[in-house]
């Protein structure tokens, strides 16, 4: 992690040098020597730094130097950024001044900046010295990019007898094996075995290569240990050698592979490839090819900790190893352990065997290392000692558990190690929500956007990377897009994290007063939780954290004390990056929040009595993402906010008390994430934002909930807003709140706030219109809409023509009060060039169609005039019937609070797909259950105020 913060330093530092904002900022001669120093020294520093960091897991004294460069490339990281948030300032002010003259103070400020910003950095470069000069009593190797790790050789053979577990994973491996190819593939079927390191994937290849089965079924069986780089031309000769025998002489590629595809052409052969890492499908291409040539029914099985490398192996199947069930893992760790021992041994050391056990998550390589630590281990104390130890701070099980972490480990890339270790900042078996950490890296400046690909999408791309590695897992994902949304650390994982940051992550619980659990703190730390349990007191003790560049305070609504913290904790802690305060009671942000200028992320949601937000907020220029969650009594945002020109992520989710949003919020044209929007009447220059200054946010993503709309009346402002042009937006809701009072209108406001054509979910309430729908609620312009919400449209006697929709999965009413049939209209099928208006319109030609064709989920709640619902029996123009399918693939259809409805419509009665109903609060429609059971009972579960009648068919 040295060489990945030494190369952020170096990257900023080349910008300093050259940098110039105009004469005011231009760095002084000396200031520039300095830092043209300080990058000499570190570029030489650097250059053995891949050495250093493999060297610091056995050796103390290289990790205490490499913590020392850490400390000092943190300080001098903290220097470049206060000097560019001086220029930024600088950058600000200017533009507010505009052509009048920059006040003298201003000026003053500038000089004992330069002169602090000198006597920094020059003080840097002596201790940058000091620490080259200590380089040198290493006699560290110059290593250029990432040297190969030495890796250990694989084989086949295993003895059967000390597997423990695996039974069935063996048993799934051997079906895949010994089942014959399909006719239409051409070449071997390719099985990748994927896991973190150390779960057992060699172990399992291993135990069915040497099957009596696979002996049996395959004529050639040939193991190749691959390991990185993936040399193609030792890959060959091992294949060769382990056709013939003999050990090849021949170095050239065509010639090996030839002999490769003579040996075993019509032959039907295995071949386990293990412990593949290359990502350049290119170097297996041409061995891949001279393999095709096998019998049906030949194999190529894979292991690999990397799903990206299985995917462009070209594998015809994936099979995720998992950990080793809480019995199985105790089975392994105590075979190994309890070897040689008596059974009265044995016995007295189970109780806390199988604790120790329980710390290796399951995990095959843990349990051994463990095991075997443990077998030299004679008494009960020293059993103890080993449960009660962190486990990555014992030297004696460094040599087996971190090679396969550490290989894993030092293949990343620089930005990667920063991003792998700094998740060691979560509590331990904590849920990790990616996109906040994803954000918390941004912060941290772990990577920058480029002009092609935003910061984002790097971070995104990073914790894939992670993932597919096995850093990670159980992931949560969206149930629409299988987008991963949360994940968590194995605990194997997650110590290993905290070992590589062991001087600069820390955790600080305070579960009673005046008795905080301090783990691993010291105050040159860089990042800190602290957990607050209730009534324990914010400890003055965290002030003295004064290099701290996270700070994560956990409290759960549990705390109050942290309110009155503030003032002091902002004035110390300057350095901050990153700050959660989330569920912690504050009620008032103290303005000293404008001394931190670093920050880039600021989380406060879930401060239900947070009311406002101090101005000087909108000082912190470099601020990313700024939180409010569930900030419930929020009444204003500070009106300077126009000012965090930075600011990408604005979370202002169920802020219910916001009423206006200031003008200048257009000026954060960075904005991706807004979650809610509330919009003013533009009336007065009232200094508020209205819905035309929506135009400048052309990068907003994700969900948008627009408030306020019923202030709404200037059509050219909506049409300003350009609404349809913002093709990252996937959610948006169209609130008519607020509404002045006016008669009229709303109805083109409405049809000039056309969604964008890739948004999958809709909501549009309080829309208090005429029953004229929007002419883009058609299927044309929302091809890809696939969940609508209509609330409290009070005047719409009719519903809106959906049935054409063709993504629709997701549909619900509520609060339709003026709605007292529902017809075909309703299908979208009687649609002419005008708006539907009865349901006695006549039907376009079409003499065979769907409606709702994907619909799966239907609700309607609350609506207390609608009595008929009719079914889709129709005639057309000429008399003829008209095929018409509705709602084939409904699933789930609920209806509350619809007392005047009478019956289903017949079309519903017959949709066999249809495994869900309930029935709240609709009298006439409950009566007509019973008596029409045999229309219903079909229905696998069926619910009538709130009591199953049904389920699961009985």
């Amino acid at each position: 992690m040295a060489d990945a913060l030494v190369s952020a330093v170096l990257q900023q530092l080349t910008a300093v040098v050259y940098q110039e904002i105009e004469q005011e900022v231009t760095l002084v001669v000396d200031v520039r020597k300095e830092a043209q120093k300080l990058k000499s020294t570190l570029q030489t520093i650097q250059a053995v730094l891949i050495d250093a960091e493999k060297r610091q897991v056995k050796e103390e004294a290289v990790k205490l130097w490499l913590d020392k460069l850490k400390g000092t490339s943190y300080d001098m990281d903290d220097l470049i950024d206060e000097w560019n948030a001086f220029i930024l300032t600088s950058q600000i002010a200017k533009k507010k001044v505009c052509y009048c003259v920059p006040s003298p103070c201003f000026s003053f400020s500038k000089i004992v900046l330069h002169r602090d910003f000198a006597v920094k950095i020059k003080d840097l470069n002596k201790r940058l010295q000091v620490i080259g000069r200590e380089k040198d009593t290493f006699s560290f190797d110059l290593v250029r990019g990432n040297e190969e790790v030495e890796r250990p050789i694989t084989t086949s053979f295993i003895d059967v007898s000390e597997i423990c577990g695996r039974d069935q994973d063996k048993h799934t491996i051997l079906n895949k094996l010994l089942s014959e190819n399909s006719q239409e593939q051409r070449g071997p079927h390719i099985i990748s075995v994927v896991g973190m390191g150390g779960i057992g994937k060699t172990t399992l290849a291993q135990l069915a290569y040497n099957d009596q089965r696979v002996k049996a079924y395959f004529d050639k069986r040939i193991w190749v240990c691959v390991s990185d780089p993936f040399d193609e031309i030792r890959i060959a000769k091992a294949i060769l050698e382990a056709l013939t025998e003999v050990a090849p002489n021949v170095i050239e590629l065509e010639t090996l592979l030839q002999k490769i595809h003579h040996l075993i052409e019509r032959k039907k052969f295995l071949l386990v490839l293990d412990d593949v890492w290359t990502e350049d499908c290119t170097k297996w291409e041409s061995l891949k090819h001279s393999l095709k040539c096998g019998s049906p029914g030949s194999k190529i099985l894979i292991t690999t900790r990397k799903e990206n490398v299985a995917n462009i192996m070209g594998s015809t199947t994936l099979f995720p190893l998992g950990q080793l069930s809480e019995e199985e893992c105790w089975l392994l760790f105590s075979q190994v352990a309890f070897f040689g021992r008596t059974s009265e041994e044995c016995k007295c050391l189970e109780g806390i065997g199988r604790k120790i056990a329980n710390k290796c998550k399951g995990l095959p390589l843990a349990a051994k290392v463990l095991g075997g630590l443990l077998r030299f281990k004679k008494s009960k104390e020293q059993w103890q000692s080993v449960l009660d130890s962190e486990l990555w701070e014992l030297e004696e099980a460094e040599k087996g558990i971190f090679p396969p972490l550490l290989l894993s480990y030092y293949d990343l890339s620089s930005t990667l190690k920063q991003c792998f270790s700094y998740c060691a900042i979560f509590l331990k078996d904590s849920v990790i929500e990616k996109d906040k950490l994803i954000k918390l890296w941004m912060a941290q400046g772990f990577f920058k956007g480029t002009k092609n690909k935003q910061v984002e999408t790097i971070g995104q791309e990073c914790f894939d990377d992670l993932a597919m590695r096995s850093f990670f897992q159980d992931f949560q994902k969206n149930e629409n897009n299988s987008r991963i949304l949360k994940c968590k650390m194995h605990d194997i994982v997650h110590d290993f994290a905290r070992f590589l940051t062991k001087n600069e992550c820390s955790m600080l619980e305070v579960k009673a007063v005046n008795d905080p659990k301090i783990e691993s703190c010291t105050e040159k730390g860089r990042h800190l939780v602290v957990v607050l349990e209730k009534g324990c007191s914010f400890l003055p003790y965290i002030y003295n954290f004064q290099k701290l560049r996270s700070l994560l305070i956990k409290s759960y609504n549990k705390n109050s004390s942290i309110g009155g913290a503030l003032p002091r904790l902002f004035d110390e802690l300057i350095c901050l990056r990153s700050l959660d305060l989330s569920w912690c009671l504050i009620k008032e942000i103290p303005k000293e929040i404008g001394k931190l200028i670093r920050l880039r992320y600021l989380k406060l949601s879930n401060n239900h009595h947070l009311r406002e937000l101090p101005e000087t907020l909108c000082d912190l220029y470099n601020l990313q993402t700024l939180d409010l969650t569930r900030c419930r009594s929020l009444r204003t945002l500070p009106s300077g906010i126009g000012k965090l020109l930075n600011l990408r992520h604005l979370d202002n989710w169920e802020t219910f008390r916001l009423r206006v949003m200031p003008k200048g919020l257009e000026r954060l044209t960075c904005l991706r994430t807004l979650k809610e929007l509330v919009v003013g009447d533009g009336c007065n220059d009232s200094g508020t934002f209205t819905i035309g200054d929506l135009a400048n946010l052309s990068c907003l993503q994700g969900d948008l909930n627009i408030r306020g709309l019923g202030n709404a009346t200037d059509l050219t402002e909506a049409r300003k807003a350009k609404l349809r042009n913002k093709n990252d937006l996937i959610g948006l809701t169209l609130n008519f709140d607020f509404s002045t009072g006016r008669i009229g209108g709303e109805d083109i406001i409405l049809e000039a706030l056309q969604p964008p054509p890739y948004i999958e979910r809709l909501e549009i309430r309080c829309f208090n219109g005429p029953l004229l729908f929007p002419s883009w609620l058609q299927s044309s312009t929302l091809a890809q809409l696939r969940r609508i919400t209509l609330s409290n449209c009070r005047n719409w006697e009719y519903l809106p023509p959906l049935g054409k929709l063709p993504s629709l999965e997701s549909l619900e009413m509520l609060n339709m009060k003026r709605v007292k049939t529902v017809g075909v209209e309703f299908l979208g099928v009687t649609r002419e060039e005008g708006q539907a208006s009865s349901p006695t319109s006549s039907l376009a030609s079409s003499s065979s169609m769907i409606a709702f064709p994907n619909l799966t989920s239907l609700r309607f709640t609350n609506m207390g005039e609608w009595k008929d619902w009719i079914s889709c029996e129709i005639a057309s123009t000429r008399g003829a019937e008209v095929d018409i399918a509705v709602m084939p693939r409904l699933h789930s259809l609920d209806i509350q609070r619809c007392p005047m409805l009478k019956t289903l419509p017949d079309h519903l009665l017959r949709l066999t797909s249809l495994k869900e109903l309930s029935i709240a609060w609709c009298p006439i429609l409950s009566e007509y259950c019973r008596k029409e059971w045999p229309s219903i009972s079909y229905i696998r579960d069926i619910r009538v105020d709130g009591v199953y009648v049904q389920r699961n068919g009985h």
